[in-house]
């Protein structure tokens, strides 16, 4: 029974991640995302770690898409003011970036060895999915990609604030 449910939240997840690159209407594709994240929560309640579900429902299903559906309609892409780009060197162009992009970033990936960060202190069994060793992991070992992270959506959100306005 087990295994039905793990396949079937992952079928579903698959399927609404490919939805979120498929769908033209970016409205379309911020709902797939929603059902992508919580078929994800999903599977981490199969993983017997509820709080990682509950954080994967609040956080990600619940804030950030509502701040994501916030900046889609403060752009407002349902207007006819919204015209399609006509550069369709980009579409080669992106792609291409890209690749070269991870293939400078891939030794640096492999270097990364994740076995051997260090550990918590309290590494046993029923403490590894704790609150409080992730707080401590987070907090400690991973506080700059943390903050970075923070400052990044705050430099997108003035960004499309800046945009919107430069329209009106």
């Amino acid at each position: 029974m087990e295994a039905l449910v793990f396949y079937t939240l992952g079928a579903i997840a698959l399927g609404a991640a490919v939805a979120v690159v498929a769908f033209r209407k970016v409205f379309y594709s911020a709902l797939s995302l929603i059902l992508c994240l919580t078929s994800v929560a999903g599977l981490y309640l199969l993983l017997e770690a509820p709080f990682m579900a509950a954080v994967q429902v609040i956080v990600y299903a619940g804030a950030i898409m509502v701040l994501f559906l916030f900046v889609i309609m403060l752009l407002d892409p349902f207007s006819g003011g919204v015209h399609p780009d006509k550069r369709k060197y980009l579409r080669v162009l992106g792609p291409a970036l890209g690749s070269i992009m991870l293939l400078l970033l891939f030794p640096m990936l492999q270097a990364y060895d994740l076995a051997m960060a260090p550990r918590s202190p309290d590494a046993s069994p029923e403490a590894v999915g704790s609150v409080e060793n992730l707080a401590m992991v987070l907090f400690d070992q991973y506080l700059l990609p943390f903050e970075v992270t923070s400052v990044l959506i705050l430099v997108a959100i003035i960004g499309v604030v800046v945009l919107a306005k430069r329209r009106t």
